[in-house]
């Protein structure tokens, strides 16, 4: 879904869209650009299997998709790309979800005809974005700035991000959704990177979600809060919760995230070197 511009909501907010064909705003010192792209040619998933040291991806990879928040001041750029997302994933190395049928898989006669599932296939990653920083060559070269004062940092903080605010009824300048990948996890539910929720059908419900906030005003130094939480339950706990056991309950992510318990949370807010305090909304 994208919502189209509307000309007189972003002069009014101080926004214009991008040049050069991309999709997506300026505004307040940002440039916000979604880019969907096709799926990766056989070619290119084997080259991501080499890097990544596993034979196992998704069904789909969208490799050239991604969301990219460039602060131009700074050069600072927040993005969210899939081969970063499955860096997280390999890394993470949660143990396979057992279906319901994982025990006839087990106890099959023929040895060959067996389905050993060591890794996660469900592809559940960690990644809450990515972070670069472009360097001024002209600074560097002046010695005003170096690359090793010129990392970008996020620290763990108390700060909250203004939920309230953000319900307020604000027209919506720019919308889209970018898929990095997905998988239908062998027609045993689905899994779908921003989709900030996982299923597994008959065994289990995974959402991570990630928030990123920046509150636009007249100083130059914005301040980017970054929220993740780490929502997980069986079918089994909530059925005791009283809660539907049916898979056809649990498709809208909202009414997902109000009934599963919260296994992990926290806020940070991101530093970036020639700005006080830099820390946005995915």
């Amino acid at each position: 879904m994208e919502v189209e511009f509307d000309e007189k909501e972003l002069k009014a907010a101080g926004a214009e869209p991008l040049s050069d064909g991309r999709h997506g705003l300026r505004i307040h010192g940002w440039e916000i650009e979604s880019r969907k792209r096709s799926i990766l040619s056989s070619s290119n998933t084997e080259l991501w299997e080499q890097k990544l040291q596993t034979c196992h991806m998704p069904e789909m990879v969208f490799g050239d998709s991604g969301l990219f928040l460039n602060h131009v001041k700074s050069g600072a750029t927040i993005h969210f790309n899939a081969f970063d997302a499955l860096v997280g994933w390999k890394k993470e190395a949660l143990p396979p979800v057992e279906v319901p049928a994982a025990a006839q898989w087990k106890f099959r006669t023929k040895p060959s005809q067996q389905v050993i599932l060591d890794y996660d296939y469900t592809f559940t990653t960690p990644y809450s974005g990515s972070e670069t920083i472009k360097f001024d060559a002209d600074k560097l070269e002046r010695g005003e700035i170096s690359k090793e004062t010129g990392n970008l940092h996020w620290e763990d903080c108390k700060e909250k991000i203004d939920v309230v605010a953000l319900a307020s009824k604000e027209p919506i300048l720019f919308y889209d959704e970018v898929v990095l990948y997905e998988d239908e996890l062998a027609d045993s539910g689905v899994s779908l990177l921003t989709v900030k929720v996982l299923r597994v059908d008959g065994a289990l419900m995974r959402l991570r979600d990630t928030r990123m906030h920046c509150s636009f005003s007249d100083d130059a130094n914005p301040i980017i809060l970054r929220e993740s939480c780490w929502r997980e339950a069986t079918f089994q706990a909530l059925a005791a919760k009283g809660y539907p056991s049916e898979d056809s309950a649990y498709n809208d992510p909202s009414i997902i995230s109000q009934r599963l318990p919260v296994i992990m949370h926290k806020t940070q807010k991101l530093k970036v070197p020639g700005l006080r305090d830099v820390a946005f909304e995915k």
